[in-house]
């Protein structure tokens, strides 16, 4: 029998999940899966439409910075020397499709999390592999799957806020649906004195309410992380009525009173935005907004050279 995934798990656990933020702790910082050997090993092999490669800010800069970028011909080994070095941020996005020991783990933890929730059922769950600089801070954002976050090496300050206005006001969410994009989201430093501040250490997994802004900054070491999402009816309802309140508001100039996931209204708003998500012009537009214009800079680490803009 293979050895269990989380550890001192408690009912608590079970009944908070999916309603207040739940700290657990888990064994994946000692899974050979993560060591730096074997992660440098998958930067090189990983397809570049499924990995991010971002410019972001020092956690004590004023301004925010958000730039993608690519990788160019360094090796897996040297990237991750140039992130331990610089001001980035690699995710490995849905690393479950591209090596199944990965898919084997995602599946395995979250067959683990269905036997303890009563109810929790899932589909689509998705792993992404997060390296990222010292000090390298996340802006506050939010995202339309259920979330959680795992860390491996290093550490990380974590901000959890409300799910309620001001901190998620419904219209932001709206674009998140529609466009993609979870960075542009309004931020105010007096929010903080209602967010949750989690240190979040290797062995140590958090997971919070649908939806809830959070944002992340690295202390002062590399770190690396995992994040995992999934899909419930429920969540994936909620998204189908965010994304469809979104074409009501931006495009046809309709403000949305209801967030209701069943009845007569809620089956024909799943039908305009499913009708909306297969226009050109959607996936033009997301495409758009996530240019790639710098490259890790060869012989420099943590330095990066600004290129052409083009999209993926």
């Amino acid at each position: 029998m293979a050895e269990a995934i989380f550890r001192n798990w408690t009912q608590q656990h079970s009944d908070d999940w999916g309603h207040k933020p739940v700290l657990a702790h888990h064994n994946l910082h000692e899974n050979p899966l993560f060591t730096r050997e074997a992660l440098a090993a998958l930067i090189e092999s990983y397809p570049v439409d499924h990995y991010a490669l971002v410019h972001v800010s020092h956690r004590a800069d004023k301004s925010r910075v958000w730039r993608e970028g690519e990788r160019g011909e360094l090796s897996g080994t040297e990237v991750i020397d140039w992130i331990a070095a610089g001001k980035l941020w690699l995710n490995l996005r849905r690393v479950a499709e591209v090596d199944s020991r990965y898919r084997d783990l995602l599946n395995a933890a979250f067959d683990e999390m269905e036997a303890r929730i009563p109810g929790f059922s899932t589909f689509d769950r998705s792993m992404g592999i997060l390296i990222s600089s010292p000090n390298a801070s996340v802006p506050y954002h939010s995202d339309l799957p259920g979330q959680s976050l795992w860390q491996i090496a290093g550490s990380k300050r974590l901000y959890l806020y409300p799910t309620d206005e001001p901190y998620l006001p419904q219209a932001e969410l709206e674009r998140i649906a529609l466009y993609g994009i979870e960075v542009d989201m309004g931020y105010d430093p007096k929010f903080d004195r209602e967010a949750l501040i989690v240190d979040l250490q290797p062995g140590q997994m958090m997971t919070w309410p649908l939806n809830a802004p959070h944002r992340v900054e690295n202390h002062d070491c590399l770190n690396i992380s995992v994040t995992t999402e999934h899909w419930t009816a429920d969540i994936r309802r909620q998204q189908q009525v965010t994304m469809a309140n979104g074409v009501l508001r931006n495009f046809l100039g309709i403000r949305p009173r209801s967030r209701r996931i069943s009845g007569p209204g809620f089956a024909a708003k799943a039908a305009l935005q499913a009708a909306f998500r297969r226009t050109p012009w959607l996936k033009q537009q997301r495409r758009a907004r996530r240019p790639i214009d710098f490259r890790l800079a060869p012989q420099k680490p943590g330095e990066i050279l600004d290129i052409p803009a083009y999209t993926r």
